[in-house]
């Protein structure tokens, strides 16, 4: 499952993040951000038509994700 599945109100743990077509550049950004194995996230929001996804990272840190790369976080829901 990955993060673009998640419903909003959901919490999952963060199992891996794949490279993609964007290479380790992606990966990485999303790691400094604190999306990384072991974390807990949570859809706040989802925009309309596919737009991006509001998440919050931990405790205390939002971030607004693109669906498409939402789609590279695997999950494992709570």
């Amino acid at each position: 499952m990955t993060l673009a599945d998640l419903k909003v109100g959901q919490f999952a743990t963060v199992e891996f993040v794949e490279s993609g077509l964007h290479g380790q550049g992606l990966k990485n950004r999303l790691e400094a951000m604190g999306v990384c194995p072991g974390k807990t996230v949570r859809v706040l929001r989802k925009a309309a038509l596919g737009g991006p996804l509001g998440v919050r990272v931990g405790a205390t840190t939002e971030i607004a994700i693109r669906t498409q790369e939402a789609k590279l976080v695997i999950i494992k829901p709570h």
